[in-house]
Formats: structure tokens, C-alpha cells, sequence
């Protein structure tokens, strides 16, 4: 009960380590010698396989037929239904199963992976073959020689060698028979008759143990060797197929002489165990026999039978005279554990005697284990390709191993000699998978050598190894590497088309196409760069420029041939490093500046501003001035121009100069720019009257005058410019009835009134012109006198009238109620005398005065001057007259007229009003005189200004002169008369250019003036004369 259930445990224990292997076995039967593609079965049905909707596959299912490398398959497998069919190579039971006549031993076994690995299962299949009677029987020779003595008793019986024949069952030899001649009359079966017909043998078949069926010739006569010694006869020998095979053989039966004793064997059945690793020549066995005649009857002669296996007739010998059975060659208990020897011993009769003598070989620890391979994963010059992406229990080979030995000699162990990733993983008896343990990294181990030991139990213990070659296959799983993840190079510009900057370089740790890098550049490349795909060259194919790109920055792909490729991306820097290849550029090729003339020295004109391209040193400029350094300065690192003069628009109205500037280059660059400076007028000019000449004069008024006619005009200049040059008139007093009225822009003076004949008479108007200037503008006074009447019929009188309004204060109106000459000729000859005697004394005063008063630089103006009629007095030189006598003076003399004007406010409320007195000098010496220079046009006005200079000299008629200031002066002043000729009088009304101050900065700006001075008390005009 014990041993039962022992065995029934082992036998549950295996079961289970088989299904968590995964391993099932399946049998088939089979006939032998079928044709090819024979349906055996399916294997997906017959193991009721099915899957699992919810696993996804790695690959679809397969059927792999597993066996062992050069050999060839009796089966086919169907890889995709599982169906197993003939190959093409037939199934032969006697070739596969040599030696094995049982009909239930015959098996060949295969093994079917079923994969991919989520449902890999191991399928061991036996195919028991049947056998067909595909041989017939066979005599071991064609011709049997059998003696028999003469006087050998009825029904005595003598072997005859067996037929043999590889089939089994009944397909095996089945019986024998002896086959009469042709001549002879049938007789029944196992009978024979001589040539003459008489049945002298018969034929008997006895059956071993084993079941073998060996044939007995019957002695069924009495012999006698003198009447025949030699009967020839054929047996036939035939199995039992459908249809049955036989085979005959020639039986030729030798009559000897009497020999009444055979011999006897001591033992007829011997049995022996012999270690297979006996020596040759050692003992097995004695054999002992006797023999009861005498003499040469009695002498035995031991021989093997005919019917002992050739492998047997090999391995041993037997001494003929001795009966010593002896090794003759080496024995192999694995290739024949047993040995059936069958000895006959014979003294000469016809009849030997038979003994057998049974060996049986010993194990001795003498195989070491075999080894077989069988891949799952074919293999490639007999290695394996394995996929480091294969997953885990990746199914490689199957490993059987074997051991001839027996019992603990043919125990097996198998295991792998050092740590690898693999295992193996047991699946039938002695049989093991080999699957992967973990994942595998090409990178990290590229092939394997897996040295797989089988060792036996034996002691001691034997050992087979046997190495198993694997090569990690790679797999794209590895990105291109940049020796750089960001690459920064420095190229000077202007570099030539081509230039190589640098070489990318990548690694990529796997192998094969999927190490083999290509370089690209990426999108945002620029096309000025060039990168070659194989070598990861970098150009430029074009110059680089620094001053239009310092610096580019993109990415560049290093892309594996893998499938799918991997890329990675680094990024390119390239700095472009300066040259001096620019020279300094001004932002205008010409400046021009405007500054307003009274701009202080060392005040600021202008910024010059100037860049290169270049950079660092290169772009470091320095600016000079190569013309007009004595009037400018300039700074050299910022570019402000200032002056070192002080400037007057009326004496030059524009300066023009070169500037240079120098880069800082180890080979300097250079330009140039022109510069322009603009004097811009400011207000310091008060307007000239050109028309009319004299205050003394006057123009006739017919009374047939009509409304709006031009009775006269009056006209003046400025020597400023711009707005500081525009000028207005208007009519500021003396035209109290509103008979005249006068063009601002134009200064024609029209009738405005008709005429009547209380308008008769002598009309003085007081014409004030002003400038535009700002913030003051300037003004000049002239009177004009219009005499209203058909003609003039004395000039004299007329003279006498304008005299006489001379002398009327400006305020008072004059033209109304003008007196006869009849009855003020009284008058006037009082006042002449007065007059004369008053201006007499006047002129001898002053006359004195001025000489002792007038400096050596008054005497020289006074030579250069040319005559004219208007000149403008220097008020400092009349302070200086003042203040000093003079050793010689002048011989001409002067009139000093001291002029009050007072103007009251008129009903008129269109007219202006003045409240003041001026003190108006007349010098009538020539020397003193200022010519106006017509020819003098402003070199440079404010934007958009007139040039009122043009307009004025094309419209006088009068000569031109100029009023030179002198230079250096003070600051100048607006003189508050303007001195005239001995017949005019002018006067004006700011002061001073020394209370102007500038309060912008702007070059077009205009000087804000403040004027201080202005009319004295009302008084009446005295007029004094020398």
C-alpha cells in the first residue's frame, strides 16, 4: 500500500510540474511507409487550445515543430492551423526501431512549441508506428547443410536455422514448409520425398519463450548412408500479411556414419553477468560437456550457433576444445545489455548438443551524458539571433539530455555553468527549455556563449558540456547622442564661401543601419550654413556679414537608418567675431545747424552724430575738425560742436567745415562729413525807411483825387531776416478825419474820403512801420506830409508849412485851419528870426561839444565812410564823444535836432497813441553817415522765411549802403533814433540788445526781447541849429 501510494504521488508531482511548464503530450498512431502530406491530426483541436481575447499577441499563433539540428522530420507541422501531416521522408518501423520486435514499443517522438510566448505552451508527441508487412522472411544463407547419422531413430529431430524477418506480429514469419519436387506426387504438408519419391524427412516448428518460432527437420525413415548418403531438398519459410511474403532455401541433408553417443552438456542453460568495462579475453564462462563413447567418438568440439546475433559472433569467442567462452572485444552494455550465446557441442555425430548461455552486461559508469539541442528559434550558422527586445521566457531551445548508463550512472543533472540571462526550465523527463531570464541589452552584451553541463550521478560523476552561441540582435532603441548638447563656435566675418566651421559629431550605441548617423540641419537653420549628412561637416557657403548678423543660433538632428529612425537635436551657436571692414558712418553726409546769433561762446550748436558697424574697438570713433578750427571746436568721443567766436548774422551768416572721424581699428577707417552752421537771425535790427527821404518832404493831393487812389507810399527795410525782416505799417497820428488810410504789407497811402473843402491844405501823418520780430518787435516813426490842394503855386510856402509842422509836437494834429501866407507873413519873419539866432547858437554849442568829446576811432569811422543819406549813430561812440575831447574835428558841421513827441489820444479810436519825447540828433557830416548795402542778401534764413532782402533791393530806388557794427562791441543796442539827413527824422522804440535774452535752445528760435525804454513827457519839437 505504501509503494502505491509513493508512486501515485510522484506521478501527481510530475503532472503538475509538467502543466506549470507548460508542457502537454499528446499520442498519435501511425502506419509505417505512409505517402507524404498524410493528415496525422491537428493539434489546436486535439488540445482544445483556444485564446484569450483579452491578451493581445505579440505575433499570431504558431505551431513550431522543434527537433534537433541536421536531423531530418518524419513529420510535418502546419505552422498556422496546427495540422500535422507526412513529410516527405517516409516512416520505416524497422530503420526507426532496430532491434525491437514488440508491437507496442516502436515510438517517434517530436516536440511543437506552440508560441509567441503569451501562450507558449510545449507539446511532446508520440507517434506509435504500426507496422506493415513491407519485408519478407529471409534465410541466413541460401543453402542449409544439416548431417544426420545413419542410424538416427524415427521422429528424432534436428534445428534448422531460422528465417528472419523484420516485421512483428503477424506480419512475422508465421510457418514453414518443405516444398516436394515437380516431379513428385503432392504429399501433405511438412513432408518431403527423396528423388525417388520415398518421405524420408518432415518438418516441425517449435516456438521459444520469446516467440520465436524455429523449424525441426523429422527423421521419418530409417537411413542408411550406403543405399543414399545426401538428400537436397527446399524449405519455405512465410509470414502472415496481406498478402502473405516468403522466401525458400536449398536443404541439403548429409547421412553420416554411426556415432551411438552424442554429448551432454553439464548445463544447458548458463546465465552470466559481465561488467561491460571487462578486459578483452577475460573468462565469461565454462562450458562442460560429456560424451560416453570412446576413443575419437568421445572427442567434443564446441562451436556457436549459426543462429546467434552477428553483434554476439563480435564481442565473444569460444575455445573449440575447452568450451571457454572469452571477450573478444570490448562489450558496451548500451549497445546490447544482454547476449544470448547458443554453444553446441558435437563429437562428430550428426547430432550436437545445444546449451545457452545468457550475458547479461553490468553498467559501468562509462557514457557521459549526451546532450541534445533542439532550437525553437532557428538558428543562423549555428547561432542563435535573439532580439534584445525580446520580452521575458522568450523561448529559445530545447535541451534534452541522456545518459546510456543505467540507474544512478544514467541520473542526469543539467545546469548552466556561470550567470547568464537565460535559465533553464524543466519540462519532461531529462528535457529543459532554455528561455530568457531577464531583458537583454545589446549595449550592454552583444552575444552570449551558453555553456549548458549535463553531469550524471555516477561516481564518479561524468560530465558533457556543450555551448550554445547567442547574439543579441539590436534593436533601434537607442537615440543618436551629441558629443555636445550645444555647440558654440567663433568665425570672423568675411570669411570665404565654404569655410569649414566645425564637425558635428554623434554617437549611437547601437549598431549595424541603426548606428549609422545622418546630420541635418533642422528648420530653422539659415541657408548661409551647410552641413554634410555623412560627415557632419558644418560650412558656411556664403561671406558672413557681423554688421547685419552677430550671432546665429539653430538646431541640427543627428538621425539614425533605423527602422523607425531616432533623431536628437543639439544646438548650433555661431558667433561672428568682428572685423574692421566698415568705416564710421555719419548719419548725414552734410549737417546743417542753425544757431541763433547770439548764441554765447562755448555754448552748444550742434550734436554730430556718427557709427560703424563695426564693434568693440572697430566702432571706437574719434571725431576732429579738419577746416575751421579757430572758430569751432568739437569733442571728439561725443560729437558736440561748440563755438569759440561769438556770432553776428550781419557780419556772417554761415560757416562751412569739415569733420573727420576715425575709427579705432588696427588699420583705421576713415569719412567725412560737411557741417554747416546757420547763423539764425535774431531781432537786433530796427525797419529803415527808404521812402519817403526826408521828413521835409512832401506830395501833392489834387483835390480831384478819387476815393481809394494811391496819393503816395512809403517804404522801409530791415536787415534782419525772416519774421525779424517782416514789416507793418500803419498810420499812427495826424489823420484825424480819416481821410488816408495805408497798406500794412504794401505802405501805399490812399485816399480813403472824398475830398472837401475843408480837407484843403497840409496834412502831416505820422507813419510808424514795425517788424515782426519776437518777443518785441521793433519800430521806426516817419511823418509824412501831403499837401491837399489843385497845385502848388508857391513851393515856398508850402516848404515854410512843412517847417512850421516840424516844429508842432507829433501828438497835435496839423492840416486844420491852416493860415494865409497874407497874414502870418508877420509871424514867420518873427519866428525866422528866432529861429535863426536859437539854431546859431545851437550849432556853435554843440559844434564845440562834439570836438572836444570825439575819440580818434570816431575820426577813422569818419574817414571810411561813404556819403549817403541814412546812417544809424553809435550810441556808445556818443557816450565816448561825451566823455573825451578830441584834438582835431571835423570841419563839417552838425545839427542837432532835440525833437518832442507827444501824441495825445485822438477821437480816432483806429489809431495808436504815443506819450513820450525823443531826443533826436542829426549829425550832417558825411563821415558819420552808414551807407545801407543793398547788395547784402542772408546766407541763411530760419525755414520757410522770406528773403525780404531780394524784395527790397529790387524795389528801392534809392542807393544801397550798409551799417557795419563793429566788432568786438558790447552787446549791441537797439538805437532809439534813427539819424537822418538834416530834412528827416525817425524814430523808433525798443531799446537794447543787452536786455534780449534766449530762453530756447532751438537753432530756429528767435531771441526774446524786453524793451525798456520809451516816450519822454509830452513836449513841444525844439529845434535847435548851428
Amino acid at each position: 500500500m505504501d509503494l502505491l501510494s509513493g508512486t501515485y504521488l510522484l506521478a501527481v508531482l510530475l503532472a503538475c510540474i509538467v502543466l506549470q511548464s507548460g508542457a502537454q503530450e499528446k499520442n498519435y498512431t501511425v502506419r509505417e511507409e505512409l505517402p507524404e502530406n498524410v493528415l496525422i491530426g491537428n493539434l489546436l483541436k486535439d488540445l482544445n487550445l483556444t485564446l484569450d481575447p483579452d491578451v493581445p499577441l505579440s505575433s499570431p499563433l504558431q505551431f513550431k515543430l522543434v527537433y534537433k539540428t541536421g536531423d531530418v522530420p518524419l513529420v510535418r507541422v502546419e505552422e498556422n492551423t496546427g495540422e500535422i501531416f507526412t513529410a516527405a521522408n517516409r516512416i520505416d518501423r524497422e530503420k526507426l526501431c532496430s532491434g525491437i520486435f514488440s508491437e507496442n514499443r516502436c515510438f517517434y517522438e517530436v516536440e511543437v512549441a506552440v508560441l509567441p510566448d503569451e501562450v507558449f505552451r510545449l507539446v511532446k508527441i508520440r507517434f506509435l508506428i504500426e507496422d506493415i508487412n513491407d519485408n519478407a522472411p529471409l534465410f541466413p544463407s541460401t543453402v542449409i547443410n544439416i548431417s544426420i547419422p545413419e542410424n538416427t531413430a524415427i521422429n528424432s529431430r534436428y534445428s534448422v536455422p531460422s528465417a528472419i524477418d523484420p516485421d512483428i506480429g503477424v506480419n512475422g514469419i508465421q510457418h514453414y514448409e518443405l516444398l516436394k519436387p515437380k516431379t513428385a506426387p503432392k504429399r501433405t504438408f511438412g513432408s518431403i520425398t527423396n528423388d525417388q519419391g520415398q518421405n524420408v524427412f518432415g518438418l516441425d516448428i517449435t516456438e521459444t519463450p520469446e516467440g520465436d518460432k524455429w523449424p525441426q527437420l523429422i527423421v521419418q525413415q530409417i537411413l542408411d548412408r550406403e543405399q543414399k548418403d545426401t538428400y537436397v531438398m527446399k524449405i519455405k519459410v512465410e509470414d502472415g500479411g496481406s498478402p502473405p511474403r516468403s522466401s525458400t532455401a536449398i536443404l541439403q541433408v548429409t547421412v553420416t556414419d554411426v556415432n551411438d553417443n552424442r554429448p551432454v552438456f553439464k548445463e544447458n542453460d548458463i546465465e552470466v553477468s559481465v561488467p561491460e568495462n571487462a578486459p578483452v579475453g577475460t573468462s565469461v564462462s565454462q562450458l562442460h560437456a560429456t560424451d560416453a563413447d570412446l576413443g575419437s567418438n568421445a572427442q567434443i568440439h564446441f562451436y556457436f550457433s549459426n543462429q546467434i546475433s552477428s553483434l554476439a559472433k563480435r564481442l565473444f569467442a569460444i575455445d573449440n576444445t575447452t568450451g571457454l567462452i572469452t571477450i573478444r572485444e570490448p562489450l558496451d552494455r548500451e549497445e546490447s545489455p544482454v547476449h544470448k550465446l547458443t554453444v553446441l557441442a558435437s563429437d562428430g555425430s550428426s547430432t550436437p548438443s545445444r546449451a545457452t548461455v545468457t550475458v547479461n552486461v553490468t553498467d559501468i559508469n562509462d557514457n557521459v551524458p549526451s546532450i541534445d539541442t533542439r532550437y525553437i528559434i532557428n538558428p543562423v550558422n549555428g547561432t542563435v539571433l535573439l532580439s534584445e527586445k525580446a520580452p521575458l521566457n522568450t523561448k529559445i531551445a530545447l535541451i534534452t539530455v541522456m545518459d546510456k548508463d543505467a540507474d544512478l550512472n544514467g541520473k542526469v543533472t543539467c545546469f548552466t555553468d556561470h550567470d547568464v540571462p537565460f535559465r533553464l526550465k524543466p519540462v519532461f523527463d531529462n528535457q529543459f527549455l532554455l528561455e530568457t531570464a531577464t531583458f537583454l541589452d545589446y549595449e550592454a552584451t552583444r552575444e552570449y556563449a551558453i555553456k549548458i553541463v549535463a553531469s550524471d550521478s555516477g561516481k564518479p560523476p561524468l560530465n558533457q558540456s556543450a555551448m550554445l552561441l547567442i547574439k543579441i540582435k539590436d534593436e533601434n532603441d537607442n537615440a543618436p547622442v551629441f558629443t555636445q548638447p550645444i555647440i558654440g563656435l567663433s568665425i570672423p566675418e568675411n570669411n570665404a564661401p565654404g569655410t569649414q566651421l566645425t564637425k558635428i559629431s554623434a554617437t549611437d550605441a547601437d549598431s549595424g543601419r541603426n548606428a549609422e548617423i545622418s546630420y541635418i540641419l533642422a528648420s530653422d537653420a539659415p541657408p548661409i550654413f551647410n552641413l554634410d549628412r555623412r560627415t557632419g561637416i558644418l560650412t558656411a557657403v556664403r561671406k558672413l556679414d557681423r554688421e547685419k548678423q552677430d550671432r546665429y543660433s539653430f538646431t541640427v538632428l543627428a538621425k539614425d537608418n533605423g527602422i523607425p529612425p531616432l533623431q536628437t537635436n543639439a544646438t548650433v551657436t555661431v558667433s561672428v567675431l568682428d572685423q574692421n571692414d566698415n568705416s564710421p558712418a555719419f548719419t548725414h553726409n552734410e549737417y546743417n545747424f542753425y544757431v541763433p546769433e547770439n548764441l554765447p561762446m562755448y555754448g552748444t550748436v550742434g550734436l554730430i552724430t556718427v557709427t560703424d558697424a563695426d564693434s568693440g574697438e572697430n566702432a571706437a570713433v574719434t571725431l576732429s575738425i579738419l577746416n575751421g578750427r579757430d572758430n569751432f571746436i568739437i569733442d571728439p568721443l561725443t560729437g558736440v560742436i561748440r563755438p569759440n567766436i561769438t556770432f553776428d548774422r550781419e557780419q556772417q551768416g554761415s560757416y562751412t567745415f569739415q569733420v573727420k572721424a576715425v575709427d579705432g581699428g588696427r588699420v583705421q577707417r576713415s569719412s567725412t562729413a560737411k557741417v554747416t552752421i546757420n547763423v539764425v537771425d535774431v531781432n537786433d535790427n530796427r525797419p529803415v525807411f527808404v521812402i519817403p527821404s526826408s521828413n521835409y518832404s512832401y506830395e501833392l493831393v489834387p483835390t480831384s483825387a478819387s476815393p481809394g487812389s494811391v496819393v503816395t507810399k512809403v517804404f522801409a527795410v530791415d536787415n534782419d531776416t525772416g519774421m525779424n525782416a517782416e514789416l507793418r505799417y500803419s498810420i499812427i497820428g495826424g489823420n484825424s478825419r480819416g481821410l488816408f488810410t495805408i497798406d500794412q504789407l504794401t505802405g501805399n497811402i490812399t485816399l480813403k474820403e472824398k475830398i472837401i473843402t475843408s480837407d484843403h491844405g497840409l496834412h502831416r501823418l505820422v507813419i510808424k512801420v514795425n517788424d515782426l520780430g519776437q518777443p518785441e518787435s521793433l519800430y521806426t516813426i516817419a511823418l509824412v506830409h501831403l499837401f491837399v490842394n489843385e497845385t502848388v503855386t508857391n513851393s515856398s510856402y508850402v516848404q515854410e508849412l512843412v517847417r512850421r509842422n516840424m516844429e508842432t509836437p507829433v501828438g497835435q494834429n496839423v492840416g486844420d485851419g491852416e493860415i494865409t501866407p497874407q497874414t502870418n507873413d508877420y509871424v514867420k519873419i518873427i519866428i525866422a528870426i528866432i529861429a535863426g539866432t536859437m539854431t546859431v547858437i545851437l550849432v556853435i554849442f554843440v559844434t564845440a561839444l562834439v570836438r572836444c568829446r570825439q575819440t580818434p576811432r570816431h575820426k577813422v569811422v569818419q574817414k571810411n565812410k561813404q556819403s549817403g543819406e541814412w546812417v544809424s549813430p553809435n550810441q556808445e561812440n556818443r557816450q565816448i564823444k561825451k566823455k573825451k575831447k578830441k584834438k582835431k574835428r571835423s570841419p563839417k558841421s552838425l545839427l542837432l535836432n532835440f525833437v518832442t513827441i507827444e501824441e495825445s489820444k485822438p477821437d480816432d479810436p483806429g489809431h495808436e497813441h504815443i506819450n513820450g519825447t525823443l531826443d533826436i540828433p542829426v549829425e550832417l557830416e558825411e563821415q558819420t553817415m552808414g551807407k545801407y548795402n543793398w547788395a547784402t542778401t542772408p546766407t541763411t534764413f530760419k525755414p520757410d522765411s522770406p528773403d525780404l532782402a531780394k524784395h527790397y533791393k529790387s524795389a528801392s530806388p534809392q542807393p544801397t549802403f550798409q551799417i557795419k557794427p563793429e566788432t568786438p562791441v558790447p552787446p549791441k543796442k537797439h538805437h532809439v533814433i534813427q539819424e537822418l539827413p538834416l530834412d528827416n527824422t525817425f524814430v523808433v522804440g525798443c531799446d537794447s540788445l543787452s536786455k534780449c535774452s534766449s530762453s530756447s535752445s532751438d537753432p530756429y528760435s528767435v531771441s526774446e526781447c524786453s524793451c525798456q525804454g520809451g516816450f519822454k513827457t509830452p513836449g513841444p519839437i525844439h529845434t535847435r541849429q548851428l
